[in-house]
């Protein structure tokens, strides 16, 4: 049973409110007659009685002693206004009716609504006013930043409303740039908009700006990298308010304005979800997620948990990336019901055990090895975790009815040349089998997207290494093109394609234009404040085993169908194997004797599409 916690703050508030309100009575008695009270004394105390217990009644059940002076808003306004409209309408038809026994002027329902009106929003105004904007102690810095903002939406007005209520961090807004022509001229806060982005040149110089914000955060990379280049030939510098992901409590605050990253040169319009029908297989399930503690589980996490399962399952296999995932839930996902396990998919009775103790409904497979070159050296590693690991968690989903099994597979796994790519292409090879022995209620379904930025091993922070060391930042090769995503919008559409209900389906993922991989770590280095080549040296190292020039999301031979999401389509695979238990006894058997070419040829038996060169020495 919750406690009943007594705020004596709101007992202050509602004494302030129901005091100021009852005098208000009086007021308006003094304000009809013109002071002259006389033969109205009993009638104003049976009124100013009858109202105080109509205005306690009204202030309790609209609740407005309980809101938070300091952070009077329209919503909190508009509750004053409810709650005294309703008390003074009663007290105009009480008067209307008793109007030949008591003689109340019936302008005194209506001066004591607007009286009313005025004072209680005044109180909130002004206490709002005094706290957050005004207060005479507060220090302010002595040569505060001339601060230029980029756009004029919403973002970039709470952006200005945290600078003026923090003076002390040292950031004057002075204008703002929008490419929204209507908006040319206005005033929002007091701040004019001078121009297009396009005019930030010329009103960072005339306007002696010593800072660009670029407040978009719902824009794509594209218009990003045209509004950084802008701030670049101004000389000032600039920061930018993160992406929509990165804002989900819808409010913009000093600490989160940063420096620009090349994330944001990157990123796409955010994506829009079918929440209900997501709800519909995560609400009150059960659900397990492997690999819960790497990049991408994690975030299905997060992203899961918004959805009111009945209980999530991070499954892992390294202690530490599972107890900060740990840490992190106990301080945002307070409520979630979670139950850590360590254990390796590889190990068949660990997982059985986890399978039959919480019956998950639902399955997010996001466990693997993905370093390519890596599991070029320890390509028996690569088949035991993501081929034998999938095998049993797959088999164990159709012994146990999991409803919904979703893999998280890679392009890497399309006509692959890598070890890592062809253990990924034979897992959704085991799915579509865990699809034909699914129940009609029960979907098995492979997820396939490109590199996701920010992810553990992923290009980037490896740069972000090279460049803070000094240099040089390493590129294998200039021509080297790759897809991108962030890691909360693939896992955003890892759950929407989980909801679309089409067993052994292969999704891929639109991910938009393919990225140079050079020209990202040139931009890394300048978004630094360097110039490449020159504080920063760039050099080629040369492909590395496995590695393609371009991924591909498709095989020639498949095509894809259109599903009823924009940006998830379905791969029409036509290499379904019927002896795949056999093959994959065989690629097992040989796996764990650990024969390099062995396991490449076996792996080529079950694959014929994949490309390799044996016996090549790899130094990784």
């Amino acid at each position: 049973m919750l406690k009943r916690v007594i705020n004596y703050r709101d007992i202050w508030k509602f004494f302030v409110e129901i005091s100021t309100w009852t005098s208000i009575t009086l007021i308006a008695f003094l304000l009809r007659l013109d002071g002259d009270l006389s033969g109205y004394g009993s009638v104003i105390a049976e009124a100013t009685l009858y109202l105080f217990f109509l205005k306690s009644l009204s202030i309790y059940w609209f609740g407005t002693f309980h809101q938070s002076w300091r952070n009077t808003g329209f919503r909190d306004l508009f509750s004053l206004v409810k709650s005294v409209s309703l008390v003074s309408a009663i007290f105009l038809i009480t008067v209307i009716f008793t109007r030949q026994s008591y003689g109340i002027p019936l302008s005194i329902p209506v001066i004591e609504f607007f009286l009313s009106l005025f004072v209680l929003a005044g109180i909130r105004v002004g206490t709002r006013f005094v706290l957050v904007y005004w207060k005479p102690g507060k220090i302010k810095a002595k040569d505060p930043q001339r601060i230029l903002i980029a756009g004029a939406g919403e973002s970039g007005n709470m952006a200005v409303r945290e600078m003026l209520r923090h003076p002390e961090a040292g950031m004057q807004p002075v204008a703002f740039l929008d490419d929204d022509k209507s908006k040319h001229g206005q005033k929002f806060l007091g701040l004019p908009v001078v121009g297009n982005i396009s005019d930030m040149e010329e009103a960072a110089s005339r306007l002696k700006v010593d800072e660009i914000l670029i407040a978009m955060p719902s824009e794509s990379g594209k218009v990003i990298r045209r509004v950084v280049n802008y701030a670049r030939k101004t000389g000032a510098k600039y920061r930018i308010i993160p992406s929509i992901y990165d804002l989900i409590s819808g409010k913009v605050t000093i600490n989160q304005i940063r420096k620009v990253d090349v994330e944001d040169l990157l990123r796409r319009k955010p994506v829009q979800l079918d929440t209900t029908q997501i709800a519909s297989y995560l609400e009150g399930k059960t659900i397990l997620v492997t690999g819960a503690g790497g990049s991408i589980g994690s975030e299905i996490v997060r992203q899961a948990a918004r959805f009111n399962p009945s209980k999530v399952i991070l499954l892992g296999r390294g202690e530490n990336s599972i107890h900060q995932l740990v840490n992190e839930i106990e301080y945002h996902f307070k409520d979630l019901n979670y139950f850590a396990r360590i254990g390796d998919i590889r190990d068949y009775v660990t997982i059985e055990r986890i399978m039959d103790e919480f019956q998950p409904d639902v399955v997010f497979h996001a466990a693997a090895h993905k370093h390519v070159p890596l599991m070029e050296v320890n390509p028996d590693q690569a088949v035991l975790n993501n081929v034998q690991g999938t095998r049993n968690l797959v088999n164990l989903s159709v012994t146990y009815g999991v409803s919904h099994f979703v893999n998280i597979s890679t392009d890497k796994a399309v006509n692959p040349t890598s070890v890592m790519g062809v253990t990924k292409r034979i897992s959704e090879q085991i799915v579509q089998w865990g699809a034909t022995q699914a129940k009609s209620n029960e979907v098995f379904v492979s997820v396939r997207f490109g590199n996701v930025l920010g992810s553990r091993g992923s290009v980037i922070p490896k740069f972000k290494e090279q460049i803070k060391r000094g240099g040089p930042v390493s590129i294998t090769h200039p021509d080297m093109i790759r897809y991108f995503m962030t890691i909360p919008e693939a896992s955003q559409l890892v759950l929407q394609a989980g909801a679309l209900d089409l067993n052994g389906s292969v999704y891929v993922l639109d991910m938009g234009d393919p990225v140079n991989i050079e020209k990202m770590a040139r931009d890394l280095i300048s978004l630094s404040g360097l110039e490449p080549d020159k504080d920063i040296r760039v050099e080629y190292t040369g492909m590395r085993p496995g590695e393609k020039l371009y991924e591909e999301l498709l095989t020639v031979e498949e095509g894809t169908a259109i599903t009823q999401h924009e940006k998830i389509y379905i791969a029409k695979s036509v290499d379904f194997i019927e002896d795949l238990t056999e093959q994959l006894d065989h690629l097992i058997e040989v796996s764990k004797a650990g024969s390099v070419d062995e396991i490449k040829l076996a792996l080529k038996q079950v694959v014929p599409t994949y490309h390799y060169k044996p016996k090549v020495a790899i130094n990784y």
